[in-house]
């Protein structure tokens, strides 16, 4: 098969509105900031379109393009890709590129055909679902007996089920062949805690162990009630500081939410010497920056409170996650729930992979903290690591 005759296949069954999905991989250059491009087709506005959602590597972008004008764009895709999935409705189709367009095509017809789904508001497919009944959702006041979602407590179910969703793409850097060690710092009520435990023990079926530390002692003793009437004996709660915690050596997940101010940088540090391989952290409060900021540059921004506490906020989370990329994590800024709910909607999300930090990202850190005249309480705490 040729490059034109592939091409025209594929052109030819996407026009025919036969696309389920599809995913084109492979940059042809490293330089490319764009590391994967998915397809789906869905109605805007009583026309035919196709979604391109465009995969940076910490960043998501959407375009809606219609039907007739998708030829031009399948093209610019195959000059800048070697690889696509193609999922069509009755035929599942593998291409390969080489770097002087040698066309390697596999097809599977094996499956049986299915529907096009071309809703753009779609029902929400949650990892725990809307209409079953969960033990501790229904213990935790979230759930009646019968599994319905409270209506004043929807708000708390889709923020469970976002968390979850991160736990889910956590699972491959988890150890497999012992159990895993998990720490929530500022627990609180312990929904998220308690959805964490769920998932992946009863869902995944992973040998765990969980300690939340807050330090109510009354909601401690609630939680810790909540837990053995679940009978989550792995699951534990604790009074305690993150500063004075230190019973443990090694940590395969660190949980942190809501943590006020510097508390954030304490558990993100607490993380790292103990070789964490994920981090998720939701930051609260933040006043260390905004107090150092003196950049006479950015005076006409920062005159303004609202302004210069947003910006301090921001700029707090983007330097820490930035400080976790310096120590060897694969660390991203992710929304955790709808701005709507609440302005403090960040999630910094890390992996450990080892990487070692480039001179060119090293210099751009470095400048930064000069822009801003920052001394991070994280960049202080992990001096050794940097």
């Amino acid at each position: 098969m040729t490059f034109e005759e592939m091409r025209t296949q594929l052109m030819e069954r996407i026009l025919q509105q036969q696309l389920i999905t599809a995913t084109i991989s492979q940059p042809r250059m490293k330089s490319n900031e764009v590391k994967r491009i998915k397809l789906k087709p869905l109605i805007l506005k009583d026309a035919y379109h196709i979604q391109i959602e465009y995969q940076f590597e910490r960043i998501l972008k959407h375009d809606n393009v219609l039907l007739e004008d998708f030829p031009a764009r399948l093209d610019t895709f195959f000059n800048d890709y070697r690889q696509a999935h193609v999922d069509f409705i009755d035929e599942k189709v593998q291409v390969q590129l080489s770097k002087k367009n040698k066309v390697l095509w596999k097809s599977d017809k094996s499956s049986a055909p299915k529907q096009v789904n071309l809703a753009h508001n779609r029902k929400k497919n949650y990892l725990l679902a809307d209409d079953k009944p969960y033990p501790f959702l229904i213990r935790l006041g979230v759930q009646t007996e019968e599994g319905k979602i409270k209506q004043q407590k929807y708000d708390k179910f889709k923020q469970i089920n976002r968390f979850i969703e991160f736990i889910d793409d956590a699972l491959a850097y988890l150890p497999k062949d012992r159990q895993v060690r998990i720490l929530d710092f500022g627990s609180g009520k312990s929904y998220l805690t308690f959805a964490l435990y769920h998932y992946l023990k009863i869902e995944k079926g992973l040998d765990i162990h969980v300690t939340g530390l807050d330090l109510k002692k009354e909601v401690i003793e609630e939680c810790s009630r909540i837990a053995e009437d679940l009978g989550y004996e792995q699951l534990e709660f604790l009074v305690g500081d993150i500063n004075d915690y230190n019973d443990e050596s090694a940590v395969d997940m660190v949980v942190t939410l809501h943590a006020c101010d510097v508390a954030t940088d304490m558990a993100l540090a607490r993380a790292v010497k103990w070789g964490a391989s994920v981090i998720l952290s939701v930051p609260c409060c933040q006043h260390e920056l905004n107090r150092q900021l003196n950049t006479p540059a950015l005076d006409i921004m920062l005159q303004h409170g609202l302004v210069r506490e947003r910006f301090a906020a921001l700029a707090t989370d983007a330097i820490r996650a930035e400080i976790l990329s310096l120590v060897g994590y694969e660390a991203q800024l992710l929304e955790f729930i709808d701005m709507e709910n609440t302005p403090k909607n960040i999630l910094i999300r890390a992996y450990h992979t080892g990487k070692k930090p480039s001179s060119d990202q090293r210099a751009h850190y470095d400048a930064f903290l000069k822009l801003l005249n920052a001394k991070p309480f994280l960049a202080n705490e992990l001096q050794a690591y940097l």
